[in-house]
This record gives structure tokens, C-alpha cells and sequence, in this order.
């Protein structure tokens, strides 16, 4: 089943890199009294996430924080070593926070997993973006398979 609006984000364990090591990031840490801006990609480095997506977020982050967003966090289903690697070749900087759910742990509790392996791409997140005010789901954008329509920076902006 796939989160809703009005749901509450479930507990899980998602990895940054800090200092040139890997950290736990739980959810609960996350989103907690706080005003987080969720985007996943289906991978790092994959064309339209990574000439359009997050740059869009990179690029639109200070008006998105000037709606009293707290957090822009991107997260894929890739190890944190390449997340880190993909946010310094994009220039995320402190702008967004580049989040690893290596194992799709959040991505299938969340139900926004999908099955890449037609393409080679074993599991993976779907394209979606959402707000999340103290751990609660308050706008929820979800992209059809293979589009990037709904889930842009722009889009975000509008629902603030």
C-alpha cells in the first residue's frame, strides 16, 4: 500500500555520509517538528535525475526554504558513497541532503518501490516528492513510471 496524505511517515534507518563516514539518519530524527521537502529519484547519475531533478531542487532550494521549509532531502536506493559522490558532482552543498536507502527499506514501507530488473536496475524508488510536516505526510506527488511531471521543484513550490 502506498503512503498517503495524512499518514505518518514509518520508522527507518537511511545512511548520509558526514565527516567521509557513513551516518544513520533515522526518520524519526528527520522529520520531527520539522518542515522536510522529500524527493526520490531512481538513481543517481541516471539522466533525467541528475540533468533535471535534482539540480531543479538544487537550483530552486532557497525560495523552497523560504516557504519555512526546514530540510530538502533526495533520496535513492544507492549506497551513501555514491550519494555523496553524485551531490558533490551536482553541487547540492547544505542546500539538499543526499540520503541512501541502500537496501529500498523506506522506499517499500513508504510503497513507492518498483522492480527495475527489466533494465537492469533491481529494485528501486519511484520518482515522487512530498512535504512532510513533523513526521505526517502533507502533499504527496507521485510521477507515472518512466515521466517526471508532478514531483519537479516547481511543483513543490506551487503546494507551498
Amino acid at each position: 500500500m502506498t503512503i498517503s496524505v495524512g499518514a505518518k511517515i514509518p520508522n527507518a534507518s537511511l545512511k548520509t555520509m558526514a565527516d567521509g563516514k557513513m551516518k544513520d539518519v533515522t526518520t524519526e530524527e528527520l522529520f520531527a517538528g520539522k518542515k522536510v521537502v522529500l524527493f526520490a529519484v531512481p538513481g543517481a547519475f541516471t539522466p533525467t535525475c541528475s540533468m533535471q531533478h535534482l539540480p531543479g531542487y538544487i537550483a530552486k532550494a532557497g525560495d523552497i526554504k523560504a516557504k519555512g521549509v526546514d530540510t530538502i532531502a533526495c533520496l535513492s536506493v544507492n549506497d551513501a558513497f555514491v550519494m555523496d559522490a553524485w551531490g558533490k558532482d551536482r553541487g547540492a552543498g547544505n542546500d539538499v541532503l543526499m540520503l541512501a536507502d541502500g537496501n529500498g527499506d523506506f522506499s517499500k514501507a513508504v510503497g513507492l518501490d518498483f522492480d527495475g530488473s527489466g533494465i537492469g536496475f533491481g529494485t528501486r524508488s519511484q520518482r515522487y516528492a512530498m512535504v512532510v510536516e513533523d513526521g505526517v505526510v502533507k502533499a504527496l506527488h507521485v510521477d507515472q513510471p518512466m515521466k517526471f511531471e508532478v514531483s519537479s521543484a516547481e511543483a513543490i513550490l506551487a503546494e507551498l
